[in-house]
């Protein structure tokens, strides 16, 4: 897995974005995801779920200052299981 900080002014602090390693290197196909701490849940656009703890923020790689997506840790955790029983297949 490659990691990517985050610095841009808009940002009060910086993130650790990563990457899967079975990306296909070239910039396409991915996204990126980042562990938020509760300051910055406080400071960015996910102050809908300020309070739920740390949560996961998801970016589309191809445009890391486009929009993202936040889940608490538990919202990931059943995604990613539902990935692992292949609950998605049929999606790609």
């Amino acid at each position: 897995m490659s990691h990517q900080r985050d610095t841009g002014p808009e940002r009060p602090s910086p993130l650790t974005w990563r990457k899967s390693t079975f990306s296909n290197g070239t910039g396409g196909n991915c996204v990126e995801v980042a562990l938020l701490d509760d300051d910055d849940t406080k400071a960015l656009e996910a102050d809908h779920k300020a309070g739920h703890g740390p949560l996961v923020a998801l970016r589309d790689s191809k445009d890391p200052d486009g929009p993202r997506l936040y889940f608490t840790r538990s919202e990931f955790a059943a995604f990613r299981h539902g990935i692992i029983a292949g609950e998605f297949d049929d999606l790609v």
